[in-house]
């Protein structure tokens, strides 16, 4: 694996379970035991009902473009070579929203609504991360 010089997530308790997941190509969200509210970002406490009682559940990884940016100017060293690159806001089709870096796409090519799909990208051997890309299924 070649040396990966960009800025890495910090795993957390509350996130470890996520990256566990990216890392066996699969896209984990939260739910809550007690009300069945999914959410992303991962935390310890359910948003809608206050609940400690949390389970994974494994997302599609489809969804939509909700919204995005485009790099223009790097923010750090290491992405001198990758600008212009887009971040994308993508809704799932579980209805949590997720961000992440889009890849197969050019930034002229993104709209609003556009189906996506996950991809895994293993970084490092602890890291794996989540990319969206075009969905090929539409």
């Amino acid at each position: 694996m070649a040396q990966y010089n960009k800025p890495l997530p910090v795993i957390t308790p509350e996130s470890r379970e996520f990256w566990e997941g990216c890392k066996r190509h699969e896209l984990l969200i939260q739910r809550c035991k007690d009300c069945g509210t999914l959410r992303h970002y991962p935390r310890v406490m359910c948003p809608e009902c206050n609940s400690w009682n949390t389970e994974w559940v494994k997302a599609s990884g489809r969804g939509k473009v909700y919204s995005w940016m485009v790099a223009f100017q790097p923010f750090h060293p290491a992405f001198f070579g990758d600008v212009p690159y887009a971040v994308v806001m993508v809704e799932l089709e579980e209805g949590v929203r997720l961000t992440a870096n889009m890849v197969d796409c050019k930034p002229d090519d993104l709209y609003i609504g556009m189906p996506v799909e996950v991809v895994f990208d293993d970084v490092t051997e602890e890291i794996t991360l989540p990319k969206f890309r075009p969905s090929r299924e539409h």
